[in-house]
């Protein structure tokens, strides 16, 4: 299993470290403040994903509708000699 790049062993032992540094009594509020983190990021990301998406295709659709313009009309000899 590889989480970031670094082993299970790995993983464990952060773990192990973070729980003798801080004890078990902050390890609930530490969780609790990096789900509010991580999910508030994830938020940000899909909203900044959503916006760039609009953008991008409301500036496709303006392209669509300025190239549409309409052909111009071929003019044949019988116009230009009555004109």
């Amino acid at each position: 299993m590889d989480f970031f790049g670094i082993g299970f062993g790995e993983v464990l032992l952060v773990l192990i470290l973070i729980l003798i540094i801080w004890g078990p009594k902050r390890l609930p509020q530490m969780a609790r403040t990096l789900g509010k983190t991580i999910r508030a990021l994830r938020k940000a990301s899909f909203d900044f994903t959503t916006q760039v998406t609009k953008e991008l295709d409301s500036e496709e659709t303006e392209s669509k509708t300025t190239n549409q313009l309409p052909k111009p009309r071929q003019v044949s000899n019988h116009e230009t000699k009555n004109s």
